[in-house]
């Protein structure tokens, strides 16, 4: 028998953290609003969307890190946007975060959405962040609702 896990994007009753990079504050805010309109579009109460601003890219691990350790948090999405520069520092920060991220998903066992545009123009970020290419912070969001609803049925499914 096979078993499906795929739900329908439900966010009532999920408790969810944004935590947004204040770089480039153009394209990620639009990312965060978008995923804000997600969230409350899918049942999420605005009520149980926890928002935290970091300073940059680099920050969202940690602060990712302290949202999840929170009782009351069922997932976490992070919103940045790193733009290739004249050196390496975006591949660093790429990789550093990326990596920190999906630790972060499987040591406390909640989904971390990655909601970072790593693009080599601002104009790549801003078709990527509510232009031609739409909204990745939208897309994010709907992941993380459903990897938390997944995560509960498979919860639900030991129990029985």
């Amino acid at each position: 028998m096979t078993e499906s896990t795929h739900t329908e994007l439900h966010a009532g009753g999920l408790r969810l953290a944004i935590v947004t990079s204040r770089w480039h504050t153009d394209i990620t805010s639009a990312m965060r609003d978008a995923a804000t309109a997600t969230f409350e579009q899918a049942g999420g109460a605005p009520a149980d969307l926890l928002h935290v601003d970091a300073p940059g890219a680099w920050e969202l691990g940690v602060l990712c890190a302290g949202c999840l350790e929170r009782d009351d948090i069922d997932g976490v999405l992070a919103i940045g946007c790193v733009i290739t520069g004249e050196t390496t520092h975006d591949k660093w920060i790429n990789h550093g975060l990326s990596s920190a991220l999906a630790s972060l998903a499987v040591m406390h066992a909640k989904p971390v959405a990655l909601g970072v545009l790593t693009c080599p123009t601002k104009a790549h970020a801003q078709a990527r962040s509510g232009g031609a290419k739409g909204n990745k912070g939208a897309e994010a969001m709907s992941a993380l609702i459903e990897s938390c609803a997944t995560l509960q049925t498979l919860h639900h499914g030991a129990d029985a």
